[in-house]
Formats: C-alpha cells, structure tokens, sequence
C-alpha cells in the first residue's frame, strides 16, 4: 500500500496544499491507514534529522551573502559591466540580461534570486528601450536557471549531501553546461532578433563612473594577483617549475618557498606590465566600469579557488563569502550600512527556511520511499523497458523534465536521487555525469510551465501574466532541453574540468 505515496502526493500538490505538507501528509497519511502509527514518529523525527547538517548549512550562507552582495550595489556594477560588453550587439540588452545572469550565478547559486535581483532592474530598463515585456521577462526567466548550474549551487550542495558525492567536482562539473546554457540563449536571442524587431546594435557604457582610492587600490591589487596566479599556474604546468620532483628513493620533493614565491612574483609583475601596456589602448570609460566588476567578481574566484586548495570545504567557503561580502559592503565599497542588516537578515533567513524546511520534509519522504520499496520496483521496471543505456538515459531525462514542471529541484533530488542514480551507476554511468544531468534537468523545470516557480518570480516583478511569459520562454526552453541532451550523451562536457583538477578519475 506504501508505494501509492507518490500519486497521493501529487493528488495534494494538485488541490493547492503547499510541498512541504504535501510531502509529509501523503506519507504520513499512508503509514496511518497502513497499520504503522510507530513509523509516523520517525517520519516527522525526521524532518529535523534531515536538516540537522554541517553540509546544508553551507546553503543559509550562500542566501545571505547573496543578499549582502545585492544590497551592498553589487548587480548593478554586474550589469554595467555586461552592459559594457555585450551592448554592442543587436538585442544587446537581451544579451546583458543572459549575461548578467551567469555572472550574478557566481554569487549567490539561486534563480529566484538571480529572477528578483536582475529582473527588477533590468526588464523596466528592457521595456523602456523597446523590447516586449513578455518578451524581457522570458528572457530573465529562462536565463536565471543559470544560477544554481554554475557555482556556487545550492541543489548541487543538497545532491552532494544526500548522495555522499563530492561537493567540489558537482561545482566544477556544472561550469561548462552553465556556460553552455547561456551561449544557447543568447544563440536564441540574435535568431529571434527579426521576428520581435529587436533594438538595433548601441554600444553602452557608462561614462563618468568614478571609484573611491580604497577600490581603486583593492581593484588594482586583485586584478593583478588573479592573472599573475593564472600564468603562474600555466608556466608551472608547462614547464615543471617550482613543481615537486621524486627523488631516486621515491621520496617526494616539495619546490623550495623562494623558487615558488619568486616565480609568483615575477609572474604578477608580467601582468602588471602587460595591463599598463594595454592602458591606452583602452577606453578610459569601459576600463572604469571594468575595474568596478573585479571586486564583485572576486567572490566565485575566493569560493572556487578556496574549495579546490583545499583551504576550507563548501560550508567554510559560504562563510568566507559572507565575510568577503560584509568587508565589501561596509569597508570597501561603502555602499551598506547597519541599518540595512535586519532586512538581510530577515530576508535570506526566511530564503533559507524555506529551503531548508523542503529538504527536512524531502528526507523524511525518502524514508517512507525506503519502506515502500519503491526503488527496487522502479529499477526492476526501468531495466524491464531496455538493457540499451542510452535508451534508458533519454526515457529519464523525459521523466526528470516532466517532474521538473511540477516539484521543485531540492525535492525533487532528494526524492529521486536515491532511486535513480544507483541504477545508471550499476549500467555505467558516472555518479558525478548522473548529477549534473539531473540537478541540470531539475533546475531547468523552474522555468518550465505550468509550475516553474522562477516564471511565478517574473510575472510578479514584470506584471505580466504567468500565461503570456510561458509563451515566450518556449525558444529558450528549447535550447535548455538541447543542451541537457548533450550534456547526457557527452560526458566530456561536464566532467572534463574534474577530471583535470583531480577531483574525478
């Protein structure tokens, strides 16, 4: 009798009853009628259980710097900089929205968020200029799906938690198709360019920005030790230099702190000269709006680069990024104030909570699932339709797209996470590839209708209707789905950049 606890589900998300009761009514309900009031107790127990995580609270942090870096004037410095190099194009603002999107991604992995920060910047901006506002809010719809692809990613944190996988390879993983994704819609935007008479080519860049010395100098700083770390990354891989060598007993051999702090130094010196060089080469106007996007744009580079170190882990990187976002927000920029604090706080704790309630709920669902044996139904029924891998591949990610439209991905993940990544591992599928092709399919439901909650976002920053802004997402869903299937039958794409980083074999 267990296993009707998915149709009583979606029987309770159909009358209006919110997921995180829905998710423990139905089973709850079921355990009841079943004889098995003592497994109600560790059902509702549970909810507690599946939040009380160290890994999970990486995602509390993540909303409030999120909020910090938004509050602090962040997404404008992130839109004038797009602005200033995609402005050129035609249906450039279009552009800067998709563009904005997988850089705001890098700061606070959520698409509500990216949908309510841009959206209510950008789609006035669109409209005035002459685009459509279905048509603008489409766009910053179908690209905040972008946010929880590339990292940080708050799904992707939840599928590392329930699934025991690495944190750091899901984040790397996921840079390349979130990259993808937003080529593909901004491919969608010069196509549909004609059909909408989208505004001519212009190229916009703010003139007269100014930066305080303190920015100026932190800019400066910043901008030069993150391209002298690259070359010094690549001179080191190329060449040897300053690498560890094994010595003829198989002892390893670390470089000695002079060669490695002095090939640092000359390499940042290289830089430093090479960008004075290209000064005056520059337009003074866009090298000011650039220099304004580096501290912002610092943040990916802080949590990425720290979790690949091995300096801190996820959660630890989420609290360096709150940090980096208060010293921003206060020290450097100037652009808070105490007095902004309770409203931050108010604000992602109540993101937070309910992400966080969903995942509780979504852990005490996963217990009836267990009991039910649903899993083992499901993959004896899977593996029943065909051995054949790819066939199998193309039916789920059917299933996923169709789940998508209807539940949110952190349920969604935690629901069938456990169910279905454990059979395409036994066909032979990368746990690591099963991952990004699910938290990839899931996230692209948000934008998905009837109930792609980022379109209900859209509609209540544009006032459009829900039904007008469906309509117009349709191009862009289609290339989403077309990157999601190439991203399911070519592997490289996604898991390329673990691989070389050493953190997949």
């Amino acid at each position: 009798m267990l296993i009707w606890f998915l149709p009583v589900f979606l029987v309770f998300l159909m009358i209006g009853l919110p997921v995180f009761f829905g998710l423990l009514f139905a089973p709850g309900l079921l355990l009841w009628l079943n004889g098995q009031e003592r497994d109600i107790t560790l059902l509702y127990r549970n909810v507690y259980n599946g939040m009380d995580s160290f890994p999970l609270m990486a995602i509390p942090f993540f909303m409030l710097a999120g909020e910090l870096m938004n509050r602090g004037g962040i997404t404008t410095r992130l839109v004038e900089f797009s602005q200033a190099l995609m402005g050129h194009l035609r249906g450039g603002l279009a552009h800067v929205n998709i563009l904005s999107s997988m850089l705001f991604a890098g700061l606070s992995g959520s698409a509500v968020a990216d949908t309510s920060a841009l959206g209510s910047m950008l789609i006035p901006a669109m409209e005035k200029q002459g685009y459509t506002r279905r048509f603008a809010a489409a766009v910053t719809a179908a690209s905040s799906v972008i946010g929880p692809i590339i990292p940080p990613s708050g799904i992707m944190i939840i599928y590392a938690y329930v699934m025991g996988e690495s944190v750091a390879a899901l984040f790397l993983a996921g840079i390349v198709p979130g990259i993808l994704v937003g080529i593909g819609l901004m491919v969608v935007v010069r196509l549909l360019a004609n059909r909408y008479d989208l505004p001519k080519a212009e190229r916009i860049v703010r003139k007269g920005e100014t930066l305080s010395a303190r920015e100026y100098w932190f800019s400066f700083a910043l901008l030069r030790l993150n391209l002298g770390w690259l070359v010094f990354a690549a001179f080191r891989g190329a060449t040897g230099i300053a690498g560890e060598t094994v010595a003829a007993d198989g002892a390893v051999i670390g470089p000695a702190p002079l060669e490695v702090w002095g090939t640092f130094a000359v390499s940042v010196l290289a830089v430093h000269f090479l960008l004075m060089g290209l000064r005056k080469r520059v337009d003074p106007d866009f090298r000011m709006v650039t220099k304004r996007a580096v501290v912002p744009l610092q943040t990916p580079i802080l949590i990425l680069g720290g979790i690949l170190l091995g300096v801190f882990t996820p959660t630890e990187a989420a609290t360096v990024a709150v940090a980096y976002a208060l010293v921003v927000g206060f020290f450097i920029l100037g652009t808070m104030r105490l007095r902004d604090m309770p409203d931050v706080l108010s604000r992602s704790a109540m993101t937070s909570a309910v992400v966080l309630l969903l995942v509780g709920a979504a852990m005490a669902f996963k217990t009836v699932v267990s009991l039910s044996y649903a899993p083992q139904i499901l993959a004896d029924f899977i593996l029943a339709l065909s051995e054949n891998p790819y066939i199998l591949l193309f039916l789920i990610n059917i299933l996923l797209f169709i789940v998508g439209m209807f539940l949110d991905a952190g349920p969604a993940i935690i629901i069938l996470g456990p169910i279905l990544a454990p059979i395409f591992t036994d066909l032979g599928v990368h746990s690591v590839h099963f991952a990004i092709i699910m938290s990839v399919n899931l996230t692209v439901g948000l934008a998905t209708p009837p109930m792609g909650l980022v379109l209900f976002v859209a509609s209540s920053v544009s006032g459009e209707r829900v039904e007008t802004i469906a309509k117009a997402i349709l191009p862009f869903l289609a290339v989403e789905i077309l990157v999601i299937f190439l991203i399911t039958y070519f592997p490289a794409i996604s898991m390329t950049i673990p691989r070389l980083t050493g953190f997949v074999q």
